[in-house]
């Protein structure tokens, strides 16, 4: 069975990867997908000099900042603000000497991607900054009902979200006369469209898309990364943070909203492929 009862064929609408932790996302109409998620998802990261890695929870104007790599991952460029500098590219150093990093006061290691990125990054966010790559012996295994990996992602390695969810947000939020959310405030690696109920992703345990499949890994709880602007880098609130504690509180705390997964079979996967669920399971929520 490959749709709930009643719903129509679901496919892929958007493709998102974002390369840099807490950075724009790079929209693609095709991706590999590996074991830690679309190629390249969240292999690099900002860090503090110290090694605490920068988050849009506190440096809202990483949002700014548009990264593109070459799809052999050895050239990287980021794009910052205008006004502000101009682009800087790098060629990415995958063999240096990692040295430690903290995600949320876990540690792990990466690999520093040198003083020029580093100067450039400082400039953008106006406090000192350095920039990590993941390592090849990264083996980082992340949690939930499906275990699995992923590069720096919050935790796991694919997020996935319906149109059908956000519209019926959006109807709520204009219920209170608020503005409405667009998506990428969410920062979904998978779009999906055709599911009509919203919340679908919340029962859909296990999930084929062309020739990969993915495990129902845990709800995603929502932080003030939301409330962020993903156009200007500036926070305000408290929508849609506050709207959504009305509807979809989560029992360990927070709001939920959209899913993540850990890959169970890797492959190719593009935008228009057809999401087939094989396997239905209750919402946490």
């Amino acid at each position: 069975m490959s749709t709930a009862q009643g719903e129509h064929v679901a496919r892929v609408a958007k493709l998102l990867s974002y390369p840099v932790k807490g950075c724009a996302g790079m929209p693609t109409h095709t991706a590999v997908l590996t074991s830690a998620g679309l190629t390249h998802d969240r292999s690099f990261m900002v860090t503090s000099e110290e090694g605490i890695f920068r988050t849009q929870r506190r440096d809202p104007r990483l949002a700014l900042i548009r990264p593109e790599i070459s799809t052999d991952g050895e050239r990287l460029t980021l794009h910052g603000p205008s006004p502000g500098p101009g682009p800087v590219a790098i060629d990415v150093n995958t063999s240096g000497r990692p040295r430690r990093v903290e995600l949320f006061k876990v540690p792990f290691r990466g690999i520093d991607q040198g003083d020029e990125v580093a100067a450039w990054l400082s400039d953008v966010l106006g406090t000192p900054s350095r920039l990590v790559r993941v390592p090849a012996d990264h083996n980082r295994v992340t949690d939930g009902l499906t275990p699995g990996t992923s590069g720096y992602a919050d935790s796991c390695a694919v997020h996935i979200l319906s149109w059908s969810t956000l519209n019926l947000l959006n109807e709520r939020l204009s219920e209170y006369g608020a503005h409405t959310i667009p998506m990428e405030r969410f920062r979904p690696n998978i779009v999906v469209d055709g599911w009509d109920t919203p919340h679908t992703e919340d029962r859909a345990h296990r999930i084929t898309i062309a020739d990969t499949e993915l495990g129902y890994a845990k709800l995603a709880i929502r932080c003030v990364v939301t409330m962020v602007n993903q156009q200007t880098g500036a926070k305000a609130g408290p929508e849609p943070l506050r709207t959504l504690a009305t509807y979809r509180r989560a029992t360990e705390g927070g709001v939920a909203f959209g899913t993540k997964y850990a890959v169970l079979r890797p492959g190719k996967l593009s935008a228009g492929d057809e999401v087939h669920v094989t396997s239905w399971g209750e919402s946490e929520l």
